[in-house]
């Protein structure tokens, strides 16, 4: 983290920022185009995730976000909209 950021400023987020950062995680987690991630996108249909990538998503998205997702809220997760509104109700929860 660079010197001054403060994890805070992530912490209000709108929807879209959250899928605009997610875009760069899942791009780079599973070998994407940064474009084919959207709000609309499904992990498995659309990117090609099988379960070991979404398990590096999600260790990609406690780090960038600051949060805990456990396996429960991560099971229903089909879309990276779905994902997106996780991510912010964990937020919430935090600040």
């Amino acid at each position: 983290m660079a010197p001054g950021t403060k994890e805070n400023e992530e912490m209000a987020q709108s929807r879209e920022e959250v899928v605009e950062t997610m875009k760069d995680v899942l791009a780079s987690e599973l070998g994407v185009e940064a474009d084919k991630v959207t709000a609309d996108a499904r992990f498995k249909e659309d990117l090609d995730a099988d379960s070991l990538d979404l398990v590096e998503v999600v260790l990609a998205l406690e780090e960038k976000f600051g949060i805990e997702i456990s396996d429960d809220q991560i099971a229903g997760v089909k879309t990276v909209g779905e994902a997106a509104d996780l991510v912010i109700s964990k937020q919430t929860a935090v600040g």
